[in-house]
Parts: C-alpha cells; structure tokens; sequence
C-alpha cells in the first residue's frame, strides 16, 4: 500500500510518504496556514508527490493527525452550544464536583464557571427519569418538551445541542428519543448525547464530555468535509483517517460524529512514533519528548506498552474530559516560546509563541519577539545556511536583534541572554518530565529519552542531563515522526459499560452479556467501515477499585467466558496495580468493578524500518567547523565545533562532541562532554561521556 501521515504542528505541517511493499519512505514539510490548516495539508500532499514523482491517484490512505478539536478548546473558540437535560439537574455543568482546581486561593479561574460550554439560558430541562441499578423507567420522556426545548434552542441561535440525561449509561432509550426529536426540529443542528460519547457514571464529568463534543463539533465537521472534498480534488482516491487520541485512527464519519476523540490527536501520534523508534534500537523503557514550534508533549513508554491516561488525569483546558486518552502532557515550550520578563519583573520562557506566523525573528517574516530558535541562532547551534535542508534560511541579523533586546532588560550579554533562554526552556521541559516520573515512582534514569519533533533534538542532550538519564535517541526522521506514527497506528475503536459489581456477589451472567453487547457493537462500526473481522482483535478492561475508594485503576480481563477463576485474576491483577501505583494494596478488601471495557483494533499495513547505509567518512560528513556556545561547569564559553550531515555519517563509530548534526528535518546538538553514534538501526544515540 502506499501510505502518507500528516500532522500539522504550530509552525510546520509534517509529512511522511510510505511504500509498504516495496519499502521506500520519502518527507517533507511545509509551513502550517494557521487561518485554514486544510489548506497547507493539501499544498503538502501535492508537494510530497511531486517531490518523489509518485502519482497522486496510487496513494491509498492519508493519516492525519490534528488539532482542530484542541484549539477550539484552548481558545474557547467553538459552536453556540445549548443542553437539552434531566428536571432539576440544568446546574451540573456549573457547580460541578465543589472542587477548586486551587484549593487555597481566593482568587482563581474555575474554567466551567469562568467560560462555560454551554450558557445557563441554553440550558433547557425536560420531565425524565430513569432508576440505578439497571435503568429502570420511573418518569417517561416528556417528549413535548423535548421539542419545546428544541425550538427554542433554535430560536436562540444554538449551533449545536447536547443530550444529557442522568442514568442514561444505564440506558440510551430516553436520550435517543430525544436525539430523533432534535432531528426533526432541527436536522442542520449539530447533536450528540452523552450515552453515546461517554457512557458511563459520574454525570459532571459526562455532561462536560458531551458539552465539549457538541462545542467543537461544528467546527472539526466543518474540516473533515472540507479536507475530504479538498483532497479529492486535488487528484487524489485516498481514503482519509483521522488521529484519535486513543492511539488508533478513526474514520471521517467516526471523528464528525465524536470530534471530542481528537482532542489529542498529534500528541498521541508522536507517543507511538517515538516508541516505534525506540524499539528500532531495542529500548523498551522510553520516555517520548516531542517538542514543536509551540509546544512540547510528553509520554512514557514502559516495557513497549504506554500508559492510557486515568479518569482524574484526563483533563483539557482545565475541563475534565472521560474519553480514552494515550496519557500525554503537555506545556507550551517549543522553538517558538517567547522569552519576556513579567509585570513582575521575572525572566519567563513561554507558553507564548510565535507559532507559524509571524514565527521566530530568524525566519525573516516580522517576527519581532525573541524566541527560543532565536536564542539558538545566536548560540550559533542552527546553522542559518542549512535550515531545513538548505530549503529555508535563517535571519541571523534579526535574530540578534530581538536577542539584544532581551539582553538589555536583562542587563547581560547578548550571548549571555540567549544562553538563559535555552536554560529556562529546558528547565521547564525537565519539570514536566519529573512530573509523568519521579512524582508518579518511576526513575528517569532506567529510562532512554527519544527526542523528535522539529525542536526536541536541539534541546534533548541538556534536558536528559538534568534528568541524570543516560542516553538520548534521535529517530531517523525526528521532525516528522509524529507523521510516522500515523502510519503504523490501528484503525481503534472503544466501547464501556458501567457496572458497580462487587467481588463475592457479582452478576457473572451480566459481565459476559456486557462483554457481549459490546463486542457486537464493536463488530457493527468495523462493519460499516468495511474492516474483515478476522482482522480485528479485541482486548477487555476493566476499571477496578477498593470499596469506598474515590477513583479507578484500569487493568486487562481475560478472554472467554467470564467465571470465577476469570474474575479471580482480574482481581489478583488489580491488587498488583493497586501496589505499584501506590506502593501498597489491601488483600482483604472488597473489589468492585466499575466500568467494562472493551477495545478493538484492526492492524493495518505498516511503515517498514528504515534501510541504513554503511554512509561515509567522518571527513565526507563533515560540512564545517565552527563555534557554538555552550556553558560547561558553570562557565560560558565558546567551544570549536564539528557541523555533520547525518545521511553521510559513518555507521557504528562513536563520535566526540560538542557537535550540530544537520538533517532536512531538524538540528541535533550534542554538547561538550557528550558523544554520538549513528547506529545500524537508524537512529542517533547520544550519552554523556563518564567524568575521569
């Protein structure tokens, strides 16, 4: 198959082409349209092709990753959204939990209260109600006010409405009534019900789910159309697969129905690519850091699996999000964070860009704010004459400029400035780091850190140092390894059944008939999307925890038929996650099952690992000799440095720094005191040199 991912970042759009059968790989990258990111996808699909020859009407699927759904969010830029909801319950989304995401200032944003989703006067009721533990009818549907509420949610302008009933994880009969009404009141309205987004118990974090769903809705529907329509009229037959945040990719119509399970579609890409390389040098244990123009995310990666992320840790914008997440986080540092001083005086890095455009001072585009690639170009570790490949140049001029600037509030050195800037960045990327490890238990220093994304190289070697992890992995295409893991990412789909059974009086029967109802549900969206079943595996879970605890640890139910071994196992499982994830477990305590879960995934025709040639010398690599600046010991100083082109380096020789390794994609940095080696993987391995 031929196969090409594209994942629009803040300042680039990636691009990776992929012949599976006759294994040749090619890239490219272009500079993102901010105003209309279909725009540049498409430009790019068209330059990819030209640039390698290849017929546009022989690609088979384009993989996208993108941020649609997560920039409305950010921005608080969505739909005119209104709530169609149970009698009584119009102030959930309000008051939510009674917590405070800072539980001892007085003064502080709660972000459901302060930029709601949905205004309270779009906020209708109607009679409903249904009864746990098994959804019993107790009130019917008022379905007149169903369609009272939906003319004048209409007539208010709403662009989209969400159906939010408050037992309806038990059953979906009364919300997809509702959704008919809706349908026929208002068929050009956006709608969405809660059972069908996020099925399952605690109603503040399900109503949230449903109302961000309907929120961005319009908008990602908007776009997939768009891209759909754009690309096939560009001359292309592909079919078109959406990123999901869960690690696989859905369909169009999937995503335009649940946008909300794109919420992290580009980090989660750049999770499985950066795992995919690692496992190319046979690391296991990684930690993934992918740093862009605006923003770098961070997963981890343990024994080849990653981490999902839990109900209490699944948050956008400071709104709870219940969807199937890879756990990744995320903070606003990248090549193009802003270095200021604040109203209070203090030097900050970030989490302002410059995104695309205007971009960095040193792109040349009215950029006037000094930024991290700045602080580079002036430490002299981006070579302006081949950035990008040669395909772009640096400002240098500009980017001292702005640098002096800063320098002078700061009343130092430019060189001095542009260090500090470096510095400050990659302390708060090391901060984020230790906040996914040492507070989570786990030790950096067992771990290898693969640095991609078109920043991560330059900064990875002085991150890792100040996490004492041993070695840096550069992957082959660090810049657009978020793309590569687009291309080897599973057609996935999530089902949940929320269950309350406690161990010593579960309804067995009921398990396997959840289990059961949820494959069939799996099996019929596979179906529709014209997947064979046999391609498709299926894998249990099941959220567990101790009687009286607040939250759940998530772990794997075994295949078959459900009985008291099985249920056993499950049990063992989670005491032993209960251990590692706390340090303790309580052997005698009552278990109780919280949600079903069930996965399914159908592999699709993969990315093939990189040929590697033997390359050349280490003189036929090098492409000159400069200074960069770098501080050693606590000192500032200028050290003689070796600037290599990476294709042409010998393969298995271990190499001295400091040294810039230059590739079309990105720029690595290998500081004083630290050696690389290209290996017969592909990748680039840097470690610390021992201190005699």
């Amino acid at each position: 198959m031929r196969l090409i991912g594209v994942d629009v970042g803040g300042t680039f759009t990636d691009l990776v082409y992929a012949d599976t059968e006759a294994g040749r790989t090619g890239v490219h990258k272009i500079s993102t349209t901010p105003d209309d990111p279909s725009r540049g996808v498409v430009a790019g699909l068209a330059a990819l092709c030209d640039k390698y020859a290849i017929p546009r009407d022989t690609i088979d699927v384009v993989f996208h990753g993108t941020t649609i759904a997560t920039n409305a969010i950010l921005e608080h830029d969505g739909a005119v959204t209104g709530m169609i909801t149970t009698g009584g319950y119009r102030d959930i989304l309000h008051i939510g939990r009674h917590q405070r995401p800072q539980h001892y200032s007085i003064m502080q944003d709660i972000p459901w209260q302060d930029r709601p989703l949905v205004k309270r006067r779009h906020r209708k009721t109607v009679r409903e109600r249904l009864v746990p533990p098994r959804g019993e009818v107790l009130e019917p549907l008022d379905e007149a006010g169903v369609r009272q509420a939906v003319r004048e949610l209409k007539e208010a302008g709403v662009q989209a409405i969400a159906i939010c009933f408050l037992f309806s994880y038990l059953d979906p009969a009364h919300e997809a009534r509702a959704m008919a009404i809706v349908r026929e009141e208002y068929p050009e309205c956006f709608a969405t019900t809660s059972s069908s987004v996020s099925p399952q118990f605690r109603e503040f974090e399900r109503f949230t789910t449903t109302a961000m769903n309907a929120f961005v809705g319009p908008k990602v529907r908007t776009y997939v159309s768009k891209l759909e329509t754009d690309i096939e009229a560009s001359g292309f037959k592909a079919d078109l697969r959406i990123m999901a945040s869960n690690g696989g990719v859905a369909t169009p119509a999937m995503v335009a129905e649940r946008p909300v399970l794109t919420l992290l579609s580009g980090p989660a890409a750049g999770v499985i690519g950066g795992d995919w390389a690692g496992g190319l040098s046979g690391k296991r244990n990684l930690i993934t850091f992918d740093v862009g123009g605006t923003s770098a995310d961070i997963g981890i990666v343990a024994q080849g699996g990653f981490g999902e992320a839990t109900a209490r840790d699944t948050w956008i914008a400071g709104f709870p999000v219940m969807v199937p997440m890879i756990d990744v986080h995320t903070i606003g540092a990248g090549g193009g964070s802003i270095a200021h001083l604040d109203q209070a005086g203090a030097f900050k890095v970030g989490p302002r860009s410059a995104g695309a455009v205007p971009g960095p001072a040193a792109y040349g585009r009215g950029g006037a704010k000094p930024t991290v690639t700045d602080a580079n170009v002036v430490l002299g570790r981006l070579d302006s004459q081949n950035f990008l490949g040669g395909g772009m140049s640096l400002d240098e001029v500009a980017a001292r400029r702005v640098i002096g600037e800063l320098a002078k509030e700061l009343k130092m050195s430019e060189r001095e400035a542009a260090e500090g800037v470096i510095t400050v960045i990659n302390a708060n990327m090391a901060n984020a780091i230790r906040s996914r490890t040492v507070q989570k238990g786990i030790d950096p220093r067992h771990y290898a850190l693969v640095a991609f994304g078109g920043a991560g190289p330059l900064h990875g070697a002085e991150v890792a140092e100040m996490l004492g992890v041993p070695e840096v992995i550069v992957p082959p295409h660090p810049g657009i390894t978020s793309a590569v893991g687009l291309l080897i990412s599973d057609l996935r789909y999530d089902a949940i059944r929320t269950s309350f059974q406690v161990s010593g009086a579960a309804d067995i029967a009921r398990l396997n008939a959840d289990f059961a109802a949820m494959a069939k549900e799996l099996a019929d969206r596979f179906t529709a999307d014209g997947i064979d079943l046999a391609k498709v595996t299926f894998e249990r879970r099941g959220d567990l925890r101790y009687v009286g605890q607040g939250y759940e640890l998530r772990v794997p139910f075994p295949d078959g038929t459900i009985d008291e071994a099985a249920l056993a196992k499950a049990f063992a499982a989670f005491h032993e996650v209960h251990r590692r994830e706390y340090g303790h477990h309580f052997a005698d305590s009552g278990i109780e099952i919280v949600n079903l879960r069930l996965v399914g995934a159908a592999s699709a025709a993969t990315i093939a690992k990189p040929t590697v040639s033997a390359g050349k010398s280490l003189d036929e690599a090098r492409v000159r000799s400069g200074h960069c600046t770098f501080r050693v010991d606590g000192q500032l100083g200028d050290y003689p440095t070796d600037f290599y082109r990476r294709d042409l380096l010998p393969v298995g020789q271990k190499i001295a720094g400091p040294a810039i390794v230059l590739q079309m994609d990105t720029t690595t940095v290998v500081p004083p005191r630290h050696s690389f080696e290209a290996d017969r993987a592909g990748n680039l391995i840097l470690a610390k040199e021992a201190q005699q």
